[in-house]
């Protein structure tokens, strides 16, 4: 499929005219960020490829949501492919900043201080943990929130422990955060 001839604003002349170093683009949405970034990445990637530099290097787009991560891999990947004839996926990496934290924490764990055999739970797991956590205080702790309950409502216990409950994972996630 042939794309339109592209016919850059003077804006995304310079953005297509990087070649290393520190950059920031800011612009309005609809102005063709994401399109002038993603060409630039391909340009990036064909260059590196000529050079034979794409076992050393890659292009690294790191932007804020998953859907972003999508659209740019995508559009990257057809500029490749469709204009360039280059193996899609090959000599960049498209992450969010959580997606790049994971990446560098996996790759080189010993720099945080983590074993090789380290563990990244979902929030799920981490709400069980939190949960079984509390609760075992509770039990150990029974009149820990003895001051924070109302004496009219005694004969209500198992409402009041269950509201305890979810009052101290409250706390117990304030204090994480």
């Amino acid at each position: 499929m042939n794309l339109p001839t592209f016919v850059p604003r003077p804006a995304q002349e310079r953005i297509l005219a990087y070649t290393g170093g520190y950059m920031g683009v800011s612009a309005v949405p609809g102005s063709g960020k994401t399109f002038t970034l993603s060409l630039l990445a391909a340009h990036l990637v064909e260059r590196m490829a000529r050079e034979g530099d794409l076992a050393d290097r890659e292009v690294l787009v790191v932007t804020f949501t998953n859907s972003a991560v999508e659209n740019f891999r995508a559009r990257i990947s057809r500029f490749l492919r469709e204009e360039r004839g280059l193996l899609p996926g090959v000599g960049y990496r498209v992450r969010t900043l959580h997606g790049l934290a994971h990446d560098i924490v996996r790759e080189r764990p010993a720099l945080v201080g983590l074993s090789e055999k380290f563990d990244i739970i979902d929030d799920r797991s981490a709400g069980d943990i939190k949960r079984e956590s509390v609760m075992a205080y509770l039990r150990t702790h029974p009149d820990s929130l003895a001051p924070y309950i109302n004496p009219d409502h005694l004969a209500r216990f198992r409402a009041i422990e269950r509201d305890l409950q979810e009052t101290a994972i409250d706390v117990a996630n304030g204090v994480i955060r």
